[in-house]
This record gives structure tokens, C-alpha cells and sequence, in this order.
């Protein structure tokens, strides 16, 4: 039987692969920023009698500008800043108008007792905390300070639920000492305005403390209290009725 012989099929030459074309990285559109605001440290400092004029005008609206927590001694204004801590003076002053009626010393709160002060502060913000403040404060003023609400910011400070503001009120309000207490209201007001910037309540105090000439020290804390409650408002603030709008050096303002 003859032999068959097959003929080798032609392999197909093998198509050299193409290069990759290298991957061309777009660079990406820049991110674009929001605006820096102006820093208020950048601004034109305010100078003295620019200084002696704002509170010129604030005394001239307002000449005996006074707190808004009642209260009829030094003690009950103690309770009434301690207690105001979160709280508006309004809810406050619901709270304390019936309480102060029975309780106006410390022998009284104390007779009182936490129990039924609770009752009477129930509406305010942490009530429990500082019912239990009130009461021991008041065995403190009578035990350590012969009943008598002290007279220096270390003791006053040394009282349960009492800081650094609440002193600062006390020797204002009680006992004219030319204090500047620092509430979420003078903080918004020193920064914005660029009197006195700092990042902490202690920041502006200090920083107020060092402008505003002695002269309207007694009321100068009232005085930005109230402008900033009632007119530098933190989310729409009046500028067109501010009384200092054209001195104030906030890069915002919309006159």
C-alpha cells in the first residue's frame, strides 16, 4: 500500500502586537475655591477716638442701660446668672419670679431645698444640675462666706455652677466693678466688629478690657449685650439700624 504524504500547511507569520499607546493622564480643572473672607486682624485698627465715639453713641441711646435677669439682692442675681447658663434671661425670669418670692437668701433656698427648687426651675435647661448647684452654693455662701455673696472673682468662682461670667456679672451688677462679661452675644459683637478679636470668650474679654476707656467701663458689657441681642443678631444682623455701621469694621455688613 503506497504511502501518502501530507504536506506541511504554511503557518500564518504572526502579526507583530501593536504598542500600547500610553495613557495620557488630562490634568483635572482646578477645584475652584470659595473666596477668603478678610480677615478682621487685616483690617484697619480702630483707633482711640474712634473707640470713644461708639460708646458715645451707645450711652447717648442708652444712658443707664440695665441687665435683664431679675432680681432683688446680690444673691438672687447669683441664682439667676447661674441659672441662666443655656438659657434665655426671658425663660429665666419666668422660673424666678415665683421662686425668689419664697427663697431670696441662702437660709431660705437651703430650707427650700433641691426637691422643690427643681419644681420651680423646671422649665429651664438642665434644671436638675443646677438645682443641685443652687443649693450647694447656698450652704457654701453660708458656711464660708457668713452668708454674704463674696466680693472677689476667685471666690465667686469657687462657688458650684459659677465661672468666670457669672463673677464677672455679680461684681458688675451687684457691686460696680468694672467688669466685662463675656456672653455668646459680646463674643459675636467683639469679633465681628473687629474691637476686640479672639477665639475664646477670655480672648475678647481681655481685649475689650484693654480699648474701651474707663469712663464707660460700668456699662460698657451691658451696652454690647444689647446691641448684640437686639441689633448685631447672629444670623441677620440689622445693619441698617446698628448705630455704629459706619465705623463697625465687618467686611460683610450691608450698608
Amino acid at each position: 500500500m503506497a504511502k501518502i504524504t501530507r504536506k506541511p500547511v504554511p503557518r500564518k507569520a504572526a502579526v507583530p502586537k501593536k504598542k500600547a499607546k500610553a495613557a495620557v493622564t488630562k490634568p483635572k480643572p482646578a477645584k475652584k475655591s470659595a473666596p477668603a473672607k478678610k480677615s478682621l486682624k487685616a483690617t484697619r485698627p480702630w483707633t482711640p477716638a474712634e473707640i470713644h465715639e461708639v460708646f458715645s453713641r451707645f450711652r447717648k441711646a442708652n444712658p443707664e442701660p440695665k441687665g435683664e435677669l431679675e432680681h432683688v439682692n446680690p444673691f438672687t442675681l447669683l441664682v439667676a446668672v447661674v441659672l441662666s447658663a443655656q438659657a434665655t434671661d426671658a425663660g429665666v425670669n419666668k422660673a424666678t419670679r415665683a421662686l425668689f418670692e419664697v427663697a431670696d437668701t441662702p437660709q431660705k433656698m437651703l430650707d427650700l431645698g433641691e426637691e422643690r427648687l427643681r419644681e420651680y426651675i423646671k422649665t429651664i435647661g438642665l434644671y436638675r444640675t443646677k438645682a443641685k448647684n443652687v443649693i450647694a452654693l447656698s450652704a457654701k455662701v453660708l458656711s464660708d462666706f457668713g452668708g454674704e455673696v463674696p466680693r472677689t472673682r476667685a471666690e465667686i468662682e469657687s462657688l458650684p455652677g459659677a465661672g468666670r461670667k457669672t463673677a464677672n456679672v455679680v461684681l458688675n451688677m451687684a457691686f460696680g466693678e468694672h467688669t466685662m462679661a463675656v456672653d455668646t452675644h459680646v463674643f459675636r459683637v467683639g469679633n465681628r466688629t473687629g474691637l476686640a478679636p479672639g477665639k475664646t470668650p477670655l480672648d475678647v474679654e481681655l481685649g475689650l478690657e484693654k480699648v474701651i476707656p474707663p469712663e464707660f467701663m460700668l456699662h460698657a458689657h451691658h451696652w454690647l449685650i444689647l446691641h448684640g441681642r437686639y441689633t448685631c443678631l447672629a444670623r441677620k444682623p440689622r445693619c441698617e439700624v446698628c448705630l455704629i455701621n459706619d465705623l463697625c469694621r465687618w467686611p460683610e455688613k450691608t450698608v
